[in-house]
């Protein structure tokens, strides 16, 4: 169902710190563009946790909806009316949909985001995976393993805390996972599903031990891309799953949450990102 129509002005934006990077404007404002909505507009503000709670009260009756990153994922719950199951289970909001009657909702689409991202690449089943880190993208990749993965999964992390803090996602989500130290993350590239949660260079040592016959990768990480570690797996000719996949498909279940239009339309999203990027 439409919410409004195509010429009413209507506002979103992504809100964070720092902000300036992201390339949500440029997804979002390309499926207006393609869906035809003329009155809508999608911007980028620079908010840190604690001035949210002052920009919330400074919207008015115009905006539709907000993308949120970090550090504000888990900031916004106490602020928001209501959250989804999906948003509870990991206790962040990428996504706030505003209705007409200035109700806020919060969402988190990188759960579903990512499970879209690797179906499109003919993962939809395996039975064991990998993720590589553990920080709040990695909660979110336990998720959506717990929609894919029938049997457990490692988590190879740095820190005796950091374990104990994956094992009690797991128990929280519903996946069974074992914790491994980050000294034995070679071995993690034997799954048949890896996710690599960590920042830029942190995976490169795994490089030379990726195996001769890899299942899929998914780095989340998309600039600089392709990182060492995605150039080496497809040279081996492994499936590989990136960070601007997980962006789109993210991206699309926010446009039709705050528009009201299905489907959004991924392709154009999709050549909009990588447009961008390649500019960079």
């Amino acid at each position: 169902m439409e919410r409004v129509a195509a010429t009413d002005p209507r506002r979103a934006a992504v809100l964070g710190s720092p902000i300036a990077h992201s390339l949500s404007p440029v997804l979002h404002r390309a499926a207006y563009a393609a869906l035809g909505l003329t009155g809508w507009s999608y911007d980028r503000f620079e908010v840190a946790e604690a001035d949210l709670e002052g920009f919330l009260r400074g919207l008015d009756a115009s905006w539709a909806g907000l993308s949120l990153t970090m550090p504000l994922k888990r900031a916004v719950i106490p602020l928001l009316d209501g959250i989804s199951d999906t948003a509870a289970a990991v206790e962040a909001v990428n996504t706030v949909v505003i209705a007409e009657d200035g109700r806020r909702t919060g969402d988190n689409t990188d759960i579903p985001g990512m499970v879209a991202a690797l179906r499109e690449r003919g993962v939809a089943e395996v039975d064991h995976a990998a993720v590589l880190g553990a920080g709040a993208t990695a909660s979110s990749a336990l998720a959506a393993l717990g929609r894919i993965c029938t049997g457990p999964v490692t988590a190879y992390v740095r820190s005796r805390a950091r374990a104990e803090e994956m094992r009690g996602w797991g128990e929280r989500l519903g996946v069974e996972v074992h914790a491994a130290d980050w000294a034995e993350a070679a071995h993690a590239l034997d799954a048949p599903l890896v996710v690599s949660t960590t920042p830029a260079g942190a995976t490169d040592i795994l490089v030379p031990y990726v195996p001769e016959r890899p299942g899929t990768l998914f780095d989340v990480l998309y600039d600089p891309w392709p990182t060492p570690l995605a150039a080496a797996w497809t040279g081996q000719g492994g499936s590989l799953v990136g960070g601007l996949d997980l962006l789109v498909h993210q991206a699309v279940f926010q446009v039709e949450l705050m528009t009201g239009r299905s489907p959004a339309p991924l392709a154009a999203m999709r050549a909009a990102g990588e447009e961008a990027l390649a500019g960079r």
